[in-house]
């Protein structure tokens, strides 16, 4: 990001929300390495790969655990910027993170550090090779007593585990710089226009795939001068789903291959990955190990010309605000509906219906909306980082991007797994990722009402005046 020497770029104070925010870059390679620390960083790191026999995430199905390919992590990057306003950033190997968990981590962080939930933000790659937590996705697996207990025991680990983390890397704030840089990576396909058996055939008859799909791998580095190896969080991002790998065994999927490669590269450093917004995005072809491990090393290599290019430094100055959102269902489902879909053959579906019918029967009511968190940071005069809760389509990132510059970060899945997020174009489409499968994720709901978008991006815009104005 542009430091003030003289060079061309948008100025977000001046431009405001809904102008273009490109970020011209300033100074060749190892500019951020040249800059005067302008910021203080900290990284801390943890393992959480299951050390009891958590079922694995996913897929709808009992799939307990036969081992591992590599450990799962949850890293965390805090900042602060002169005059102390600091953020964290948590990134981890989560199929999906709840609110019933992300909740109790906000309360402790801002109990302990006082942080308040504006200036943290909790991320999920949506690795499906990775342990159960909570109540995500609860009505995808079969009904287990000992498999609730050790997922709740678990669960209560890991938001002692998170935020002690959050702690250590709030102490190991140091003097740093930043820098951002972008490359790009094409493996992620859209799945919705895509039918995957053909997807092999197409690419190899270099037949152009169809549908939006976002191919940017966003990059930030973070030094501390003087240091061996100087380089100590590289953050990045891919939009698409970490879903190459349906086995039993505990990996990081894509993500996972892709941190190791860079980290192996890069003795000290803590790769950071975030899932940009691939909901409707897949690795394509997949179900190998051997395709895995070749997507994250193409991610990875796409961070290392990134690493090695023009990186723009990134000025001092961070602001932070957060706001939740009723996001409301089309229609909320009746007495009469849950006792037709309980004697439905969808195992999931009717699992479902049998537990919001206990709810009933004990006396609760259904909401007509589900609270939504929505999130933007600003790093110096220009870089937003944008922050968006569950499985965000492709289409956020690209309006986002077209609006506020094609430098702006766009997280998806962050805070809580709560369902996929269509867009208005996805909606009307209908299928998996915009239609009526909201069951799937526990709603009163199977779908979302028409205007999640509008509601989001009007929620997002204000946001961004927000931080600009201050």
């Amino acid at each position: 990001m542009p430091s003030d020497r003289p060079c061309r770029r948008r100025n977000l104070l001046a431009a405001g929300a809904g102008a273009g925010l490109g970020v011209a870059a300033c100074g060749g390679r190892g500019a951020d390495a040249e800059a005067a620390p302008a910021w203080r960083a900290g990284v801390a790191r943890e393992t959480i790969t299951p050390r009891t026999p958590v079922w694995l995430a996913g897929y709808g199905s009992k799939r307990a655990p036969d081992g591992k390919l590599h450990d799962l992590w949850m890293k965390a990057l805090a900042l602060e910027a002169p005059g102390g306003t600091r953020v964290v950033l948590v990134t981890s190997d989560f199929q999906g993170v709840p609110a019933s968990m992300s909740d109790r981590v906000f309360a402790a962080c801002e109990r302990r550090f006082g942080l308040g939930r504006a200036s943290l933000m909790i991320t999920f790659s949506h690795n499906h090779c990775g342990p159960r937590l909570g109540d995500d996705l609860q009505d995808y697996y079969p009904e287990d007593p000992d498999q609730e207990r050790i997922v709740a025991r678990y669960t209560d680990e890991c938001v002692a585990r998170m935020t002690d983390l959050v702690g250590r890397a709030l102490a190991d704030l140091s003097p740093a710089t930043l820098a951002t840089g972008r490359d790009g990576c094409g493996f992620a396909v859209n799945r919705r226009n895509n039918v995957e058996a053909e997807v092999p055939g197409l690419l190899a008859a270099g037949t152009p795939l169809r549908g939006p799909v976002d191919h940017d791998v966003p990059v930030l580095a973070v030094r501390r001068p003087g240091e061996p190896g100087a380089l100590v969080a590289i953050l990045f991002g891919y939009a698409c789903h970490p879903t190459t790998l349906a086995f039993t065994s505990w990996c990081g999927d894509y993500p996972g291959f892709a941190q190791l490669a860079i980290e192996e590269r890069h003795p000290g450093a803590s790769a950071m990955f975030v899932n940009t917004c691939g909901g409707d995005q897949n690795p394509l072809p997949r179900r190998a190990v051997e395709l895995c491990r070749k997507y994250g090393l193409e991610l990875a290599a796409a961070v290392e010309r990134a690493l090695a290019g023009t990186l723009a430094p990134v000025g001092p100055g961070l602001r932070a605000a957060y706001r939740q959102i009723d996001l409301p269902y089309e229609t909320v489902v009746t007495r009469p509906d849950l006792v037709a879909a309980a004697a439905d053959g969808n195992a999931i579906r009717a699992r479902w219906a049998r537990r919001l019918l206990a709810r009933l029967d004990a006396g609760g009511t259904f909401a007509s909306a589900a609270r939504y968190p929505c999130r933007v940071w600003r790093l110096g005069e220009s870089t937003l980082v944008i922050g968006m809760g569950a499985e965000t389509v492709v289409d956020y990132a690209l309006r986002f991007k077209a609006t506020y510059g094609r430098d702006t970060w766009v997280c998806g899945y962050a805070d809580d797994m709560l369902a996929y997020i269509p867009s208005r174009r996805v909606w009307e489409e209908g299928g998996y990722e915009g239609g009526a499968f909201l069951y799937e994720y526990g709603r009163p709901a199977t779908r979302w009402a028409g205007d999640v978008e509008d509601r989001i991006v009007t929620t997002i815009d204000e946001l961004v005046r927000e931080v600009a104005s201050r």
